[in-house]
């Protein structure tokens, strides 16, 4: 089966509702968000779409610098995660504040999330894909992303959806929610190709605020587009994201 090609402003063939515009991106690391679907995040929030971004954790084991604490790290990339979504028109960017490379897909995390779901109460959820554990046969998925999209796609169903589940949170306001449309990125999957030519430099600008992780390096740009353009050619595009779209049937 082909994918769908969607090249519109909106996230899908059709418009959703009014009430229905917002997307909740969840994700394990700062700048994940923008290396996995800055360009599509971009073009949704310029067709009037509201997008969270929910990082799992602060990144604060992310570097190569012995001299570099976990504290000063975590500040730092929360800083650049900061920039990077404003850059890209995202306004709201919530730290669950795990420590970095020892993700699991248990309760404590899955609680986490739905807390998240049920206070946005999105109509979509991005998230990473659970399954991939090689992409393209080159490298491994970081297991922090594994956990994250499990995680994610538990809380999502059954869970932000059934008032028993958490009801520590529901005594609180939070009330359950369902969310009726799931975009898996990082995908061997992927079923939906959005097209983001107009964003493109949208998605490396932001990257670039990701000082600690990519530098200065003028090769950035380039390294996006060429994996950009990887995906879209197969599909008559320039540059293009890839995600295994789910509709909830509920």
């Amino acid at each position: 089966m082909n994918p769908t090609i969607i090249t519109r402003p909106g996230p899908t063939e059709e418009e959703w509702p009014e009430e229905h515009r917002r997307v909740l991106l969840v994700a394990a690391h700062p700048d994940d968000p923008e290396f996995s679907s800055g360009g599509t995040v971009a073009k949704w929030v310029r067709a009037g779409i509201e997008v969270v971004f929910v990082v799992a954790t602060s990144g604060d084991k992310g570097t190569a610098d012995k001299e570099m604490t976990n504290e000063a790290l975590s500040q730092k990339r929360e800083d650049e995660q900061r920039a990077a979504a404003a850059r890209l028109g995202v306004k709201t960017v919530e730290f669950l504040r795990f420590p970095d490379g020892e993700l699991l897909p248990d309760l404590k995390l899955r609680g986490a999330i739905t807390r998240m779901i049920r206070t946005y109460k999105p109509y979509a959820v991005m998230t990473h894909d659970p399954l991939t554990l090689f992409y393209n046969n080159e490298f491994v998925n970081h297991p922090d992303h594994r956990a994250v999209g499990q995680a994610t796609v538990d809380a999502i169903y059954p869970t932000a959806r059934d008032p028993l589940q958490f009801p520590e949170q529901t005594q609180e306001g939070l009330e359950p929610h369902k969310v009726k449309e799931i975009f898996i990125f990082g995908t061997e999957q992927p079923n939906v190709i959005l097209d983001i030519e107009e964003t493109i430099d949208d998605k490396i600008e932001a990257l670039r605020k990701h000082v600690s992780q990519v530098g200065t390096s003028d090769e950035l740009a380039e390294r996006v587009k060429t994996r950009s353009a990887q995906v879209a050619e197969p599909h008559g595009l320039r540059y293009a994201e890839a995600f295994r779209r789910v509709v909830m049937r509920m």
